[in-house]
């Protein structure tokens, strides 16, 4: 800074001289750096993490369906469903389980959340049983994802086909309600449970286009057995009567 005269003489000015700074040596220093984009985590993940989570407190059913953030009602579906695959029927168990399909399933056709008691949703459930069940699920759903993934998404965005797909859960809970024991009754209905239910889960149209074939080949195994047991009770009764 240096000091000048006014002109008139009554008064001194101080001149600032600055001086112009070079240029920083690097710019690439003030670029902003990329953004890493980190991929969201699996469903068999997150079960995971919930098992973690829920292992040191017992929590209800409701919580545990919350924290799976809405696809906790497929899950559901998808395990009641497992069981039945094995070729050999569970009479007694799939009439209880087959209603809550049914009540699901139906509720689904209707446009509406699945519904179950409240009185089972505020139930509490012990820590390792929540773990238990929740790595179970995990595994499950970790071998299902290898073949489950986002596809033919217009086939659960659009209401029309997953109205179809809660009428095709619901009809294969009410065929798990009959006490039939003959193999296959429950496998059939079942896995069409299972292919909806995984397909909803994951946004996998191909999922629901099987779930819609094996509900077809499943009317076509129970018109058989209708058919051919219908046929037996007509030969009984000429056999019995002589007709």
């Amino acid at each position: 800074m240096i000091e000048t005269a006014d002109p008139a003489g009554l008064k001194i000015m101080p001149t600032i001289h600055t001086e112009r700074l070079p240029p920083p040596a690097n710019l690439a220093l003030l670029t902003p750096l990329p953004v890493a984009f980190t991929v969201p985590s699996r469903f068999s993940q997150n079960l995971r993490d919930l098992a973690h989570h829920f292992a040191d407190h017992p929590a209800r059913l409701s919580e545990i369906l919350t924290a799976t953030q809405g696809r906790g009602f497929n899950l559901l579906l998808l395990l009641i469903g497992l069981p039945f695959l094995t070729p050999v029927p569970l009479p007694g168990i799939s009439t209880v389980f087959g209603l809550v399909v049914l009540a699901s399933g139906a509720r689904l056709a209707l446009g509406q959340r699945p519904w179950l008691p409240e009185k089972l949703l505020q139930r509490e459930l012990p820590a390792w049983f929540i773990a238990r069940l929740l790595a179970t699920a995990s595994r499950v759903v970790r071998w299902l994802e290898f073949l489950l993934r986002p596809r033919l998404d217009f086939l659960h965005e659009q209401w029309i086909y997953r109205r179809i797909a809660g009428m095709l859960i619901m009809l294969s809970g009410l065929l798990l309600l009959l006490p039939l024991p003959i193999p296959l009754t429950n496998s059939f209905p079942a896995l069409t449970v299972v292919l909806l239910a995984a397909g909803a889960m994951e946004r996998d149209g191909l999922f629901f286009l099987a779930g819609c074939a094996m509900f077809t080949v499943t009317l076509a195994y129970f018109g058989l057995l209708a058919f051919g047991g219908v046929h037996l009770l007509v030969n009984l009764w000429r056999m019995i009567f002589g007709l």
